[in-house]
């Protein structure tokens, strides 16, 4: 049975390693602790998706992504700063330690500090960036309201209520070492 959470009830689930699904600019998302690599593992199951591929992390702010990324340039970060918050998730160098299945078979990492106010919301309240990918098994179209995710995804068992900010599209993906648009 799912649950329809307020915010400090998803943040509860966030910090005893479960997964989530939460509003963002286009579509739910399923996140966790991204320090969790049991919760990242029962997104990827969820998903079906292969841990190679790597996960983005959304934030309230930058200082939360600081632990996630390597030092950047002033030009880069005045790039990165240029686009947020907003739908733009920038392909960063990761810093050293993170979990492999966060990052895949990569040596950076996807961050994006998100426009969503209940999200980012979220993310203070937990106190850091939390995993952010499609509420969807791979190949299918990703849930846009909590009652999408109870049918498509009845084995998520948290939803926080809410609702996406209507963007008709999933968030533009950038690459900050070459400025290249991979979505």
């Amino acid at each position: 049975m799912n649950s329809n959470l307020n915010i400090n009830q998803a943040v509860d689930a966030l910090k005893s390693g479960e997964v989530i699904a939460y509003p963002t600019e286009a579509v739910y998302g399923l996140g966790c602790d991204p320090w969790n690599e049991e919760a990242i593992k029962q997104i990827l199951d969820i998903k079906q998706r292969p841990w190679q591929k790597g996960l983005i992390i959304v934030a309230a702010n930058l200082q939360q992504l600081q632990p996630f990324i390597a030092p950047l340039s002033a030009d880069t970060l005045k790039l990165v700063e240029a686009t947020w918050p907003g739908p733009t998730t920038w392909i960063l160098p990761a810093s050293e330690g993170l979990p492999a299945c966060l990052i895949g078979d990569h040596d950076s990492i996807a961050v994006r500090v998100t426009a969503h106010l209940q999200t980012a919301d979220l993310c203070r309240k937990f106190g850091g960036p939390v995993v952010s990918t499609s509420a969807n098994r791979a190949g299918e179209d990703p849930a846009k309201t909590q009652q999408q995710v109870q049918l498509l995804l009845p084995e998520i068992k948290h939803v926080l209520s809410g609702e996406c900010l209507g963007a008709d599209k999933p968030t533009e993906i950038r690459d900050a070492t070459t400025g290249e648009k991979l979505r």
